[in-house]
């Protein structure tokens, strides 16, 4: 018996076939191997048409069936990962009205920020857990504003997960975790926000019906099975924003326990028990997958840092290396605090966690008649390592109090400098595990029973080693402490 697991990115579709019983990963296939494009008719603008998505999911799928032989029978449930923030929007026929808005589009800052002070910045606070800011609602809010011939014609909006479920099963449907992610989420009345929807003058009709992040959401219908090749009745079981499955693939689900992410951003994302929302303007705040509406509250603090592994990338690419492991060797040969050398790696636009200031690169105190590339590669890996623990540091000033860090086996967590820079700034083992978030979807349609305690089962096989702090943390320290002053520097100027 299988499960099958879709992480649906803004770059590619990640699909991921498991074994149900043992939660061995039997294959993973991306669709497209080269990435997907975006469109872009204005400055700051982000788009991709949703039915290219559902193209590449039934390529991929297909792909692993034909390619190992598996009966579609055997497949046993789905479970579904998806980029973020999206909005979809469909006719009363479930024809998309619009490419969709995604993640990285920003047209609809103003518009979060003038309902932030409009609504009041205590009420979003205590109520929404952030500001209306760029998320699912203010999106939608633009094209009420903006295109309203295409919005008197919706029937339903969407995450990009919702549609994926949707061309699956003919149902549309979306879940409490994915609506708080969109900003439409009163916890404090555990209801759709009211006061949101009536703010930005959007029916209420327009909310799919929610069901449970983990269960029977949908089934698979004629459509669906024709143009994937899956079952007639097969089960979708589970649906989750991108950053919450990570979370869930690394078994995180309880307070203090957090996820790492160091792909090309980074991000911190730490579950706890209360609705604390002290560094809201740096810190999201969503539903993790096991809130339970009315009784046990997760919250996921997510604290995303855009300049991280795209910085190391930038290095690579301009150094004249061959390989990230070629760049972590030359580092080794450097001590802690890469001799002076000092990079900010906020390159790759504006930070949250900085209150939305774009501060750019910088590469301060080099000397060219002593430093080299591996002055570079060390200093860069440290000041990745540095603004993953000064996010944490305003995570901790919200009330998070770790008790265990788990990361994927990816390139920046490969790196021993990186990983035990962090480690052992914070006093925290960090544990890698090798895992993805299409397997972490797949994995999580064993959680239909609610029994969270499987993941303990399915990940004793993918634990790959611990970073353990430092005892002398001397160097570290001095080093992060030279780094936060220029980083004051810059932002005080």
């Amino acid at each position: 018996m299988y499960f099958l697991g879709l992480d649906v990115g803004s770059s590619s579709l990640k699909i991921a076939l498991i074994e149900s019983s043992s939660g061995k990963s039997v294959t993973v296939v991306q669709e497209p191997k080269e990435e997907m494009s975006m469109y872009a008719a204005q400055a700051g603008w982000a788009e991709q048409d949703p039915n290219v998505w559902w193209q590449h999911a039934c390529n991929g799928i297909k792909r692993i069936i034909k390619e190992h032989s598996v009966d579609p029978d055997l497949i046993k449930g789905i479970g579904i990962s998806y980029q973020m923030h999206g909005l979809v929007l469909v006719d009363k026929h479930g024809e998309p009205l619009r490419k969709s808005i995604i993640w990285c589009d920003s047209r609809a800052v103003d518009i979060g920020n003038e309902a932030y002070a409009n609504m009041g910045v205590d009420f979003c606070n205590t109520h929404l857990l952030n500001s209306p800011a760029n998320f699912t609602a203010s999106k939608l809010k633009w094209v009420k504003e903006h295109e309203p011939s295409i919005f008197k014609d919706i029937d339903k909006f969407m995450l990009p997960g919702d549609f994926i479920s949707y061309k699956l099963s003919g149902s549309i449907n979306t879940t409490l975790s994915g609506l708080s992610e969109g900003v439409f989420w009163d916890f404090k009345k555990d209801a759709i926000s009211e006061e949101l929807l009536n703010f930005y003058g959007l029916p209420k009709d327009l909310v799919p019906e929610i069901v449970p992040t983990f269960g029977k959401q949908a089934f698979v219908d004629q459509s669906g099975a024709t143009q994937t090749g899956l079952a007639i009745g097969t089960p979708i079981l589970y649906r989750a924003g991108d950053q919450p499955n990570n979370a869930l693939s690394l078994n995180v689900f309880n307070p203090g326990e957090v996820a790492a992410t160091g792909g090309t951003s980074g991000v911190m994302y730490a579950v706890t028990d209360n609705l604390s929302v002290k560094e809201c303007d740096k810190v999201n705040n969503f539903a993790h997958v096991n809130y339970e509406e009315g009784q046990k509250q997760r919250i996921g603090k997510l604290l995303c840092i855009n300049g991280a592994g795209i910085q190391y990338r930038w290095l690579m690419n301009n150094l004249s290396v061959s390989s990230y492991d070629e760049m972590n060797q030359l580092a080794v040969a450097i001590p802690v605090g890469a001799d002076g050398v000092t990079v900010i790696p906020f390159g790759n636009g504006a930070e949250r966690m900085l209150k939305n200031k774009d501060v750019g690169t910088r590469i301060v105190h080099l000397n060219l008649n002593r430093h080299n590339k591996a002055h570079l590669c060390r200093a860069a890996l440290e000041g990745i390592a540095f603004s993953f623990v000064y996010g944490f540091e305003i995570m901790q000033q919200d009330g998070i109090v770790p008790k265990v860090i788990r990361a994927g086996n990816d390139n920046l967590f490969r790196s021993e400098i990186f990983s035990n820079t962090i480690a052992t700034l914070l006093g925290q083992e960090i544990e890698i595990y090798n895992t993805t978030g299409a397997i972490g979807a797949a994995r999580a349609c064993a959680l239909k029973d609610g029994d969270y305690n499987a993941f303990n089962t399915y990940m004793k096989n993918d634990h790959v080693m611990t970073y353990m702090p430092l005892k002398d943390k001397t160097a570290y320290q001095t080093a992060y402490d030279n780094w936060k002053k220029e980083l004051s520097l810059i932002l005080n100027k």
